[in-house]
């Protein structure tokens, strides 16, 4: 393919996540299971961005107050996903640079600074609510004080290191692992919960009620606000490139773009299906109950609790739960601590040793998290409170992520023949749109300045 124009060159040093950059090798012509097997591996570690500890409060709650009413909800907000991530690695892979380095060399030097603190902070905002999820489900499977938990949570990075060493695949491998446990979970605990199948595949039917029932319509935009994260945005256009690519040869990278988004689709539907299981759970556990479902602890509590999940209750049912918190958690510091080391170098070409480029980023997030709980004495309610503003922050974020992607992608210059088609350039837009105007609606909620 002949170069689009000169800023799409790409120079030694410059690539993204380098010391990953193109170091898994794809067959040339094998056949598509083979072909998919090898180009598998990227969309897990996105996924979990959309089934990290942020959403799951708000999806449990959704089930618990208004049924399986919610589901197509869930079913809306992933098909979305789909959309905005597809396009990510697609922009990644023609052009040889992520949506960070684009941004920045498609702005001023001053604008380029600001939408770089906004950017770092929102993936601050990220790891906030990763943090607090791991070290609350150390807590509550350990009994170790939340302090503790949050500064154990600090060494994820050293793990991170090691598996870089080890080569790509193996982190692929841990976080598709994680997932795994999540999912088995779930499905485990809906099972034993016995959901109403006809109510539940009627719940994927939207209804006029989302939008005139004004509670519904809060955990709606709660749903939707938290589905699309800025810096899986950011990864999606990164971690694309670390097949081996000839972007010289149109059909290469067809191929590339086709398998890669496959792979993300497949993922994010498992990511769907874990979102599903969160309300589908509410709803059958805690429909018509009085439990409070504000925090992971009452969360925690009511599944051992026979007064309100009737005969099913066990301590085991319990101790599942913060398993899959904890592995949530986890798999979302390690592709938080990738997004981070992306929007540091794509932004301000920060180039530092891995390990200290790595640490950097998690200390700047552990930091205020470390901070709030020791104010606070390690007052669970107080620090999930700081979770519910970190998800605020990041509806504030998204627009700066999700409006360069939809352009970037929508140029004929920059992309070539594989720029948006308008229906999906016109799809991308819409999406954006009420992405936007849902999570502003959002936040002028949280701030009370509407009801």
């Amino acid at each position: 393919m002949k170069e689009n124009n000169k800023e799409s060159q790409i120079t030694e040093g410059s690539k993204s996540l380098d010391e990953v950059n193109g170091s898994i090798q794809v067959p040339d012509n094998a056949g598509f299971w083979r072909t998919l097997a090898a180009y598998t591996g990227p969309g897990v570690l996105i996924a979990v961005g959309y089934m990290d500890p942020g959403n799951w409060i708000t999806s449990i709650a959704g089930g618990a107050q208004f049924k399986y009413k919610l589901l197509s909800v869930v079913m809306i907000s992933s098909l979305i996903a789909m959309l905005l991530q597809s396009m990510a690695a697609k922009l990644g892979i023609v052009t040889g640079k992520d949506l960070a380095q684009l941004t920045r060399e498609h702005t001023s030097k001053w604008g380029g600074i600001v939408l770089w603190v906004i950017t770092e902070l929102a993936i601050m905002a990220t790891d906030i609510a990763e943090i607090i999820g791991s070290a609350i489900a150390i807590k509550l499977l350990f009994n170790i004080p939340l302090i503790v938990g949050i500064i154990i949570t600090a060494a994820d990075v050293l793990i991170l290191l090691l598996l870089m060493r080890l080569g790509f695949r193996k982190i692929e491998a841990i976080v598709a692992t994680l997932v795994v446990v999540i999912l088995a979970v779930f499905l485990y605990e809906v099972a034993l919960a016995q959901p109403n199948i006809k109510q539940m595949f009627e719940g994927y039917v939207p209804t006029k009620e989302i939008i005139t029932n004004k509670s519904m319509l809060y955990l709606t935009l709660g749903i939707v606000g938290a589905t699309v994260m800025p810096h899986d945005l950011f990864l999606g256009s990164s971690i694309s490139q670390t097949r081996a690519v000839d972007r010289q040869n149109e059909k290469a990278l067809a191929k590339a773009i086709k398998f890669t988004t496959i792979d993300s689709n497949i993922q994010l539907t498992i990511a769907f299906v874990v979102n599903s299981l969160l309300l589908v759970l509410g709803a059958a556990l805690f429909f018509g109950t009085d439990s409070t479902l504000g925090r992971f602890v009452d969360l925690f509590n009511s599944l051992n609790n026979p007064q309100i999940v009737g005969a099913i209750a066990s301590p085991m049912l319990s101790m599942l739960f913060a398993v899959a918190l904890l592995s949530s958690g986890q798999s979302s510091t390690i592709t938080g601590t990738l997004a981070g080391q992306i929007i540091m170098e794509g932004f301000i070409n920060l180039h530092m040793p891995m390990w200290a480029q790595r640490l950097l980023t998690r200390l700047i997030s552990v930091t205020p998290v470390l901070a709030f709980a020791i104010y606070y004495h390690g007052n669970e309610a107080k620090i999930e409170d700081l979770l519910t503003f970190s998800q605020v922050f990041l509806s504030v974020a998204l627009p700066f992520a999700v409006v360069p992607l939809v352009i970037f992608t929508s140029d004929k210059k920059l992309m070539g023949k594989f720029a948006n088609h308008a229906w999906v350039k016109w799809s991308a837009w819409t999406a954006s749109a009420v992405l936007i105007a849902l999570n502003i609606y959002l936040i002028l909620q949280t701030l009370g300045v509407v009801k």
